[in-house]
């Protein structure tokens, strides 16, 4: 692999929209199962077009910035950073690397080049959400050995 990192540009948004929808289909599977699928259904009545459309408003956002990684010119992982000045804080609020890429260490020199820039921000925290739901295992793994600090959050839900 011949892996280069660089900010985002409109013509990287189809192969990023593509990977992220092959990256997160375990996830969404994952969160089917646990959470039923009467639940789910109606939390997520089509979870490829509300990530599409996630995907892309995060990309076309002029006040987050994007990174896409590259290998040769194929979009194969990137991450959208969202700021909470008010609060000094940087949120890697999306990141996905094709699953066929994985495990080479591309989601860390993401988070590493957010980080960073985070810094230079003079950001003094940066913050990422993720799943509970077992497709999320690997994430968290993936987040604490990045340093990060999980916060005991719980969100519950009840169909009305």
């Amino acid at each position: 692999m011949n892996i280069r990192i660089e900010p985002y540009t409109a013509e990287h948004l189809d192969g990023i929209v593509r990977l992220s929808l092959r990256a997160w289909k375990p996830v969404f599977e994952s969160v089917e199962r646990e959470m039923g699928p009467e639940k789910y259904r109606e939390y997520y009545p089509d979870w490829r077009v509300s990530q599409q459309e996630a995907v892309e408003s995060v990309c076309e956002n002029e006040q987050m910035p994007v990174w896409t990684a590259l290998d040769g010119g194929t979009p194969i992982g990137f991450v959208g950073v969202k700021t909470h000045a008010d609060e000094d804080m940087g949120e890697v609020y999306m990141i996905a690397v094709d699953p066929e890429a994985q495990g080479h260490g591309i989601a860390a020199r993401l988070m590493e080049i957010a980080i960073e820039w985070m810094k230079g921000k003079k950001l003094t925290m940066a913050i990422i959400d993720t799943g509970m739901d077992s497709g999320h295992a690997p994430a968290r793994r993936a987040y604490e050995k990045l340093g990060f600090e999980m916060w005991p959050v719980a969100r519950f839900y009840k169909n009305i």
